[in-house]
């Protein structure tokens, strides 16, 4: 019988926010694998996370292309191909991945690869904690009360996305736009929600930044984010 690829979760970079059951899946697993991207960040975050808590013979690092979209197919599947041979003799493979496995993860394209190659491996998923928790914690942002409709998207999806979702959600959440974060700003302020908004990145690291995001001048690291809270009345209950 084929093994089990489990997907965990270690939250977006704070060693604090790793799980009971997300420490427990590292440690049960024959081998951890932790993504190491193009960026030069070595050890790269999710290792860091999980290193102090797993035997450093268990952790094999794959390479993930960020910024080079013809290379991040073929990385898929050889990051595929080196856990289908743990998962095919029988063992469990742990593949330890910022956030959550299953929100703009790339556990999703791997696990697609050794699916292909191992039909009958178990998949399974731990959740993690999340980059728009993370922040809403520490910048006291409440996310959504009552009948309040919450929107995550990434800014790669353009900025007609994102003016299309300040239209119909009361409280948007932006991934991935430091790059082209004044051209996010600017939307939120042609918007009139800016004011309220708040911008985190490195959450949990040393060089943490979160502000509001009305404060923050220029581009931002690949993996920020931007939440636009709901406009609310400050009647409790409200919203119910």
């Amino acid at each position: 019988m084929s093994g089990v690829l489990i997907g965990v979760g270690v939250g977006p970079g704070d060693p604090e926010h790793l799980t009971l059951k997300a420490l427990h899946a590292l440690q049960a697993a024959d081998r951890v694998f932790v993504p190491e991207t193009d960026s030069g960040e070595t050890p790269g975050r999710a290792e860091r996370v999980v290193a102090p808590h797993v035997d450093p013979q268990r952790i094999t690092r794959l390479l993930f292309a960020m910024r080079d979209d013809d290379a991040r197919s073929g990385n898929w599947d050889r990051a595929g191909a080196a856990i289908a041979e743990v998962v095919a003799a029988g063992g469990t493979a742990a593949f330890a991945t910022i956030g959550d496995p299953n929100i703009y993860s790339t556990f999703t394209y791997m696990a697609h690869t050794v699916r292909e190659l191992v039909p009958d491996v178990e998949v399974r998923t731990v959740p993690g904690i999340t980059a728009m928790q993370d922040l809403a914690s520490r910048s006291g942002t409440v996310l959504a009360e009552g009948r309040e409709a919450l929107a995550l998207l990434p800014y790669t999806a353009g900025d007609d996305k994102l003016r299309e979702t300040l239209g119909v959600a009361d409280t948007v959440v932006v991934y991935k736009g430091g790059r082209r974060l004044p051209q996010v700003l600017e939307t939120l302020r042609d918007h009139d929600r800016l004011d309220e908004a708040v911008y985190g990145e490195q959450l949990g690291l040393g060089d943490q930044d979160v502000r509001a995001a009305g404060e923050r001048d220029g581009s931002g690291p690949y993996m920020s984010t931007v939440i636009v809270p709901a406009n609310r009345d400050g009647v409790r209950g409200g919203k119910l």
